[in-house]
Order: structure tokens, then sequence, then C-alpha cells
């Protein structure tokens, strides 16, 4: 959900997100994705930067295009 700044709804209900690592196993659940990004998003970038370092780790996700390419494809595809 790289790119996103708003929570999706469903009308007026927040939907559950089930945030999960490169890896698909489940890292965080969260109904506020926009106070995740600003707040323990960076929590699970030192948790999970280490394991898989091919993956970018923004420091402003809600800015990022969202892309399936590792780090060294994004950036050459940048170039």
């Amino acid at each position: 959900v790289f790119g996103l700044d708003t929570h999706p709804m469903i009308g007026t209900t927040p939907l559950l997100l089930k945030l999960t690592s490169p890896g698909g196993r489940p890292v965080q659940s969260t109904r506020d994705l926009p106070g995740f990004w600003r707040g323990s998003w960076r929590d699970v970038v030192k948790d999970m930067k280490g394991r898989y370092p091919k993956h970018r780790w923004p420091d402003q996700p809600w800015l990022e295009k969202p892309s399936m390419k590792t780090k060294n494809a994004f950036n050459r595809s940048d170039s």
C-alpha cells in the first residue's frame, strides 16, 4: 500500500489491513494506515531491513510509487 496516505473505508467503516513482510508473513494489522506510516512503520523497518535488504524501505512510504521491483531494479528504472 505504498503511496496511500488515506485509510481505505467501506462507507464509514475503516478496513482492517493485515500487512505482510516481503516473504508473505504477517507483520502488523491496522485500521489507521496514516498513523502506521508515521508511527510504527519505523519499528517494522528496523526489524525487516536486515532480513530483506533487496527491498525498498522508504522514509516516507505514503509518497512512494507502489512497485514489485527490488531496490536495485527500482533505482535502475528511475535513472
